[in-house]
């Protein structure tokens, strides 16, 4: 175990340099073994025992290729979901006593292990998910990020903590676990999310149940059978896998349950917030809801804006992994001094735009999660067509076996129009056109959502006002609104985007703690 002097300030894991042929041969060696070793076996994991699920398996398909299985998930029953909660409460026992230094040591060397592999991991995302050689990378190494900087945030929360000091008195303020937690991540980011959503909660000296994403068991699979090589006791983490109507349900509405941590749509999020304020029988406690629930993001640029740098960021926020980021720009705020220079550069780049399967270093795009995302995206462009926008670049389907959707581009698209408002979660860009910065703000602030949003300007006073007028989570000046880096930006959003939870961030852990002050009398 590590002493707490040998443990080193905190540093982002670096991203790989595939221009380096060392490098890009190493990756073509992990998607060979990985694709050899398809489809993954993935089994539930109760009380430090692997077990068939109740309810039958599950597939997961390469989107990008659908004949090709790449995961095979054991599919958990309610019965499963309730031995899964009723385990993870037992365990809470043991593992709450456990001290901070005790369970940090299992996120690092589960950190030092990721990164030994973490070719393998992201290959697996290529195959699972669509990602792109740089977007795993990414996905990995934010992955590494979590272990890292919650390990070390849980030794921060364990240590004394400053309060004020008062004559006849010894006071401290302790940090103590909340209980037995929920854990439901999304596909996106199906290691990144999930691990840190998970470590997040155990390192503090919870236990949890995961629920992890239908379409990316696999490597959920991998993340679980990374923690069970590291010694993580049995039954302090429960992977449960299931649907969301009968597992996740009975997991939310649990009176065992403590706290929910959720990633996802705004729809499913509003319905596991109400369940969870429902207090059931034998339930002594409010349960605490952690909630990230996507966005409507934005990028404006001012007339004072730099162009290009512009062109080339919303091209990479826009349509870098399919515009499947809860932070991807979905509306384009364009000054009209600008606009016609801008959709000059930027179409000729949105045409050029390579798409095919990830595993191709070549390709930009990859193909969208499913059938039921790209139908949704295909709808979502129709109603832009009847509702006047003029689309002046993709809109249709990719070439290919699986579900490609074109990078698309609307432009004249009003405030109220159906692409503009809701969250297609696809490669499909609006385009605004404003006359002043004033109105670009009532354009951007114009959503339910307010994660994260960008702003380009070569004017201070603009910058610094910009500071106080943008309404979201996470605003970035003069660089895309995509990209957040664990430590550096803590991530999470206002209104419909969620419970602002700041994620990487170094007030996230006491989402799943509970502050307990003690005074004892010296006099």
């Amino acid at each position: 175990m590590q002493t707490t002097s040998e443990i080193t300030p905190f540093v982002n894991e670096p991203f790989t340099d595939f221009s380096n042929e060392e490098n890009a041969a190493a990756f073509r060696a992990a998607l060979e073994k990985i694709s050899s070793s398809h489809p993954i076996v993935g089994r539930l994991w109760i009380n430090g025992e692997d077990k068939e699920g109740g309810a039958g398996t599950f597939e997961s398909t390469d989107p990008s290729q659908t004949s090709r299985v790449v995961a095979n998930c054991a599919k958990a029953s309610r019965e499963d979901a309730l031995s899964a909660i009723a385990g993870a409460h037992k365990a809470f026992g043991s593992w709450s006593m456990k001290s901070a230094e005790e369970r940090a040591e299992y996120l690092f060397k589960a950190a030092r292990t990721l990164r030994l592999r973490k070719h393998e991991f992201s290959a697996q995302m290529v195959y699972e998910v669509g990602k792109t050689w740089a977007e795993a990378d990414g996905d990995t190494a934010e992955a590494i990020d979590f272990l890292e900087f919650y390990a070390r945030e849980a030794l921060r929360y364990a240590r004394k903590q400053p309060i004020s000091p008062t004559p006849g008195e010894d006071n401290e303020l302790v940090y103590i676990p909340l209980g037995v937690g929920v854990i439901i991540p999304p596909w996106n980011f199906p290691l990144a999310i999930l691990a840190g959503m998970t470590t997040a909660a155990l390192v503090t000296g919870n236990t949890v149940v995961l629920k992890c994403a239908s379409d990316s068991p696999g490597i959920a699979t991998m993340f679980v059978n990374l923690m069970k090589e590291v010694g993580l006791p049995g039954g302090v983490l429960q992977f449960c896998p299931g649907s969301g109507s009968e597992v996740g349900t009975t997991l939310v509405e649990s009176p065992l349950t403590r706290f929910i941590s959720f990633t996802g749509s705004a729809e499913v999020g509003k319905g596991i917030y109400e369940k969870a304020g429902k207090t059931g029988e034998g339930q002594m406690w409010l349960k605490r809801v952690v909630a990230e629930m996507g966005g409507k993001d934005f990028m404006f640029v001012d007339e004072d804006g730099d162009v290009d740098k512009a062109v080339a960021g919303t091209h990479a926020a826009a349509f870098g992994y399919q515009g499947q980021k809860c932070s991807a720009c979905s509306r384009l705020i364009l000054h009209e001094k600008i606009h016609d220079e801008f959709m000059e550069k930027f179409l000729p780049l949105v045409e050029a735009t390579t798409m095919g399967h990830p595993e191709n270093v070549n390709n930009f795009m990859g193909a969208m999660i499913n059938e039921k995302a790209l139908n949704g995206a295909l709808a979502g462009i129709e109603a832009a067509k009847k509702e006047g926008n003029t689309l002046v670049a993709g809109g249709e389907k990719g070439e290919g076996e699986g579900w490609y959707l074109k990078p698309t581009v609307f432009t004249g698209v009003g405030r109220k129009d159906t692409i503009f408002q809701e969250e297609l979660f696809a490669p499909v860009l609006a385009v605004t056109k404003v006359a002043s910065y004033e109105e670009g703000v009532e354009a951007a602030n114009d959503t339910a959502f307010g994660l994260t949003g960008a702003y380009f300007s070569s004017d201070e006073g603009k910058l610094e006002r910009a500071k106080r007028d943008f309404h979201c989570g996470n605003l970035y000046l003069n660089r895309k609104c995509t990209g957040a880096l664990v430590g550096v930006h803590p991530f999470g959003g206002f209104n419909l985007s969620g419970t602002d939870s700041k994620a990487g961030g170094r007030d996230y852990l006491l989402l799943f703690l509970q502050g307990k002050s003690i005074t004892r009398a010296t006099k």
